[in-house]
């Protein structure tokens, strides 16, 4: 039997003999399963960061988060301006009265303050223009409206103007333009400056193409200046306050049409031929409109309905025309009745039919 290979302890004892100095051959096993486990368990976390949180557990996963900011609106958009309403509720607020013979309001400030404000509200839009609805007699526009309509990026819609001072027309233009534009797609906003509830259909249209409605009112002096019906299609609503239409308000001093015109001095001696009854005709004309500059529509309207000048402002008329054409027109009945003519034409197309002298 001991030549059948040595005994059992024999055998045990020379395999778990180790050499002198090294380390157990289990150590090392041990050791590399540490490493791999390791190795493993930083792989799965790894993928948990990405993948989500392992069932059953507790820790929420660690997800990177952007944070995106709305980029600055950089769309197109159009002002429509409700002239009679911004006026009444401007002098209502600033001076007491609705009435635009009481105050006067500087068109051209304060548009460019409506502008300025909506690059408040679109710092990266655009301007398309700014739409001026007012009513004119006869859609003759006045002076103050033709200095409106040669502003940049303003373009002035008339409707007409009753006997009683009343706009007629004027939102069926505004409808007209707010639906024709969002039809065509050529403004993403509308900042309509109104109050009146006929412009709710055409809100509500405008906002069937995509485009947003802006409703800007003048702060109410006591009230509401606004239809509810339309503040409650706009999309955003704005307040125009006191100190922001205060400063385009300003009040003529009071005067009486005989202390606004002051007859000047001696008449100029005639020398030289006569001018024709045309050329006088317009020069009656041209200085209507400088005295409508410059005493304001209001003072002028004190002359309505004619057919006569008071004699004040007749000499002052006479002696104008007579320092301009350096030429005598007293001694001449017919060039005197072609220079008040002349003016009253042009008194005409600001108020209506008025008739001169015979």
């Amino acid at each position: 039997m001991d030549q059948l290979g040595p005994t059992p302890e024999r055998a045990v004892t020379d395999e778990a003999t180790p050499e002198p100095g090294a380390k157990p051959e289990t150590d090392r096993i041990d050791q590399t399963d540490q490493t791999d486990r390791s190795d493993r368990a930083g792989r799965a976390e790894g993928t948990a960061l990405l993948s989500g949180p392992a069932h059953g557990s507790t820790t929420p996963p660690v997800v990177p988060v952007r944070l995106v900011s709305a980029p600055p609106h950089a769309g197109t958009h159009a002002l429509f301006v409700d002239v009679g309403y911004v006026y009444a509720a401007i002098g209502l607020l600033v001076t007491g009265t609705a009435e635009r013979r009481s105050f006067r309001i500087d068109a051209e400030f304060l548009i460019s303050s409506l502008i300025d404000e909506a690059r408040v509200v679109f710092p990266e839009g655009r301007l398309l223009r700014v739409y001026w609805y007012d009513g004119a007699r006869n859609r003759v526009p006045t002076f103050e409206q033709k200095q409106v309509a040669e502003l940049p990026d303003v373009k002035v819609r008339l409707g007409n103007l009753n006997a009683h001072n009343q706009q007629k027309g004027v939102d069926s233009l505004i409808r007209s333009d707010l639906e024709s534009l969002a039809r065509n797609r050529a403004i993403e906003d509308a900042v309509v400056v109104s109050g009146d509830e006929d412009l709710v259909l055409a809100v509500e249209t405008a906002q069937s193409y995509g485009v947003r409605v802006h409703l800007w009112g003048i702060e109410p002096a006591y009230g509401l200046n606004q239809a509810e019906p339309l503040v409650w299609e706009a999309d955003v609503t704005r307040t125009l306050h006191r100190d922001f239409c205060a400063p385009c308000v300003f009040q003529p001093a009071p005067t009486t049409i005989a202390s606004a015109f002051v007859t000047p001095s001696a008449p100029v001696p005639s020398g030289g031929p006569a001018p024709t009854f045309d050329q006088v005709w317009r020069l009656g004309g041209k200085i209507a409109e400088r005295w409508l500059s410059a005493r304001g529509r209001e003072d002028m309207a004190d002359l309505m309905p004619g057919p006569r000048l008071p004699e004040n402002v007749d000499k002052a008329l006479l002696v104008e025309a007579e320092g301009e054409l350096q030429f005598s027109l007293r001694p001449y009945e017919d060039l005197r009745r072609a220079l008040r003519n002349g003016f009253w034409d042009r008194l005409s197309q600001e108020f209506g039919t008025v008739h001169g002298e015979p």
